[in-house]
């Protein structure tokens, strides 16, 4: 009998605030589809960041004989033959370096011609304008500084080169606007929770007669806001379901469908991260409206 009466309770509490109840839906279902998007690009930054560092290298130029002029390092002309023997030695004895591979200026000219094809820029260059190099691929990307500290000043070294900052823009353009997203999700987020604060209040004041006769009548707290916080709850449960079909339609329809196909050399994410993310978002669009009505209530049902 209680428990058909707090159903109907809830029922009638729907049908009062259809409209505060559609904008709690809508509030919630944004914010939270936003919350999961924010989540899902920070796996996708992590993911993109393992991808790429694990194959970018560091590149030490040598001097050649048109780099006289350009620094101390170089001021005697090409790197020699012994020079690059030496580095390549001191290479292979850090224990943080996995492999060395030289690259000719000969090399270097042609994969130059692979990048630039045909363009106009491409017959401004020859091959002995472009520097010998050591390409070196580290276990752990990010000790490129020990590479660099070591072997920057030495002579016949042009310059030591992190091919991370190739690609560290794009990373803070994405983490950028991961954080944008979750400033956005944060206002809709408080959007939400005072339409949900309002809708109780005022679903609170419209049945205040009957909640005091419940009080009179020796009902307890708890029981007299049960109906409120099920009502909330159900309307974040429905929002939270809509964000998770913005989830589930976004990672179909605009990562599989449109991304993957425009950008191939991407590494998406995959389904079991989005599966990931889902019942948090419905745990969040379930307890989040509940509490809020829960402190709302207080005050307004002390009767």
């Amino acid at each position: 009998m209680r428990a058909q009466f707090v159903l109907s309770e809830i029922g009638v509490g729907l049908r009062r605030n259809l409209t505060m109840t559609f904008a709690v839906i809508v509030s919630v279902a944004l914010s939270l589809g936003l919350f999961g998007a924010s989540l899902l690009m920070r796996d996708q930054v992590s993911t993109m960041k393992g991808y790429w560092y694990d194959k970018v290298n560091v590149s030490i130029f040598f001097c050649n004989k048109n780099d006289a002029e350009t620094g101390a390092n170089c001021a005697k002309g090409a790197a020699t033959q012994q020079q690059k023997d030496d580095i390549k030695a001191e290479l292979n004895r850090l224990p943080i370096v996995q492999n060395v591979q030289y690259e000719s200026s000969d090399q270097a000219y042609k994969h130059y011609k692979e990048q630039f094809g045909d363009t106009p820029v491409a017959g401004l260059v020859t091959p002995d304008q472009l520097p010998e190099s050591f390409r070196v691929k580290l276990k752990d990307p990010t000790k490129f500084k020990v590479i660099k500290s070591a072997f920057s000043e030495r002579p016949g070294v042009q310059e030591v080169q992190d091919q991370r900052d190739t690609v560290e823009p794009l990373f803070n353009l994405l983490n950028g606007m991961n954080i944008a997203a979750l400033c956005v999700m944060g206002l809709m987020l408080v959007v939400a929770l005072m339409l949900i604060v309002n809708t109780v209040r005022v679903s609170a004041f419209s049945r205040r007669r009957e909640t005091g006769i419940m009080r009179l009548v020796g009902a307890s707290s708890f029981y007299i806001q049960m109906p409120f916080i099920l009502e909330a709850a159900i309307a974040g449960l429905l929002g939270a379901a809509f964000a998770c079909v913005l989830i589930v339609g976004g990672k179909y329809l605009l990562v599989n469908n449109w991304l993957a196909k425009k950008i191939q050399v991407i590494n998406f994410i995959g389904w079991d991260s989005v599966a990931a993310v889902l019942p948090l978002v419905l745990l969040i669009g379930l307890l989040m409206p509940a509490l809020a009505a829960f402190f709302a209530l207080r005050k307004y049902l002390k009767v």
